[in-house]
């Protein structure tokens, strides 16, 4: 490795990643920064080699201001926050982990689901308040209820293989149907519409796609079994914010499990909305953002800060990749490449 390179990690924030990544590249001119690329973008300036995380928008502006980068390594497997576009216009490389906690993300997902059907947030806010009467925290049992999985990749597939242990019937939906491993699995496939109408909880594992977004929205929420639950860890802006407030007000969902929630960066930095409402975009995101907290002061939502993949394995399996990504791309064969 030549240290003539050097090598920017954004938003690492623990200490012990810090150490872990000074120590695979002891010979790197290395720089890392706990913020999102587009706060630090002056000290990115004289960067070759990136690595991101979810909270940085690469979008052309800020590749524009990073006139040395060659490639960008994103520790996610989802991309959507990168311009691929603008990046390949650039002769930028993008790569990503495609595979890395699979097992990790399904059982964070039947954490949720958990925590729903057992009423284990009402009960806590109960308790904390030295509240111990059980009325109106009655549950119910997974086994035989039907599960609806959206998407049968390698997330899906750990969340079927699971709600089989629960003894759950399983539906599932996908655009590409593998029918040996529903065969092996014992899952049935359906249309995403039918399955809507079918299960006791949907549970969302699609890529966030400009044909993904809203996926969840006012005409397919509509279509949901009464008092089903809904549970999204995969990308917020799959389910319509609005629509889903509307669901859980009439009833028609019981309640939602969600890792994520859609424009969830400006709830985490409302300072943001505050630079200008000259477009209408800017007050899209102020209305989803206020439908947000509307949302996280229900008791029947149960919300956790996109932490599905935060699990010690998972993040070493995500450091590791991400090590082998810049690896091969400083060796002129890129792994892990990801294209428009």
């Amino acid at each position: 490795m030549t240290p003539r390179k050097l090598i920017a990690f954004t938003e690492v924030e623990d200490s012990w990643e810090a150490d872990y990544l000074k120590k695979n590249f002891p010979e790197a001119n290395l720089l890392l920064f706990d913020r999102p690329a587009q706060d630090i973008k002056g000290k990115l300036s004289e960067v070759n080699l990136l690595s991101v995380f979810i909270k940085s928008r690469m979008d052309r502006t800020l590749l524009d201001s990073l006139p040395k980068l060659g490639f960008i390594t994103t520790r996610s497997t989802g991309y959507d926050h990168i311009d691929l576009k603008a990046a390949a216009e650039k002769n930028i490389i993008v790569s990503n982990v495609p595979v890395y906690g699979e097992n990790t993300v399904a059982e964070h997902t039947f954490a949720l689901i958990l925590s729903l059907s057992r009423n284990l947030r009402k009960a806590y806010l109960r308790t904390v308040q030295n509240n111990f009467s059980i009325k109106g925290l009655r549950g119910f049992d997974l086994k035989g209820k039907t599960l609806g999985v959206v998407g049968t990749g390698h997330i899906g597939l750990h969340v079927i293989r699971m709600g089989a242990g629960f003894g759950m019937k399983v539906i599932a939906s996908d655009v590409r149907k593998q029918t040996f491993l529903s065969e092996v699995l014992n899952f049935e496939y359906a249309p995403f519409e039918d399955l809507l109408k079918r299960s006791d909880i949907i549970t969302l594992h699609v890529p966030y796609l400009p044909g993904t977004r809203h996926l969840m929205n006012q005409k397919t929420i509509r279509l949901i079994k009464h008092g089903a639950i809904l549970i999204n860890t995969a990308r917020g802006g799959l389910v319509e914010t609005g629509a889903l407030v509307k669901a859980l007000d009439e009833g028609i969902l019981s309640g939602a499990g969600l890792d994520v929630l859609e424009e969830e960066e400006y709830l985490l930095e409302e300072k943001r909305l505050l630079e200008g409402f000259e477009t209408e975009e800017h007050w899209r995101r102020l209305q989803t953002t206020l439908k947000n907290h509307v949302l996280l002061h229900r008791e029947n939502v149960v919300y956790t800060p996109h932490m599905a993949f935060y699990s010690c394995e998972a993040v070493r399996r995500i450091l590791d990749t991400t090590i082998e990504n810049i690896r091969s791309f400083l060796a002129h064969v890129p792994a892990n490449q990801v294209r428009e």
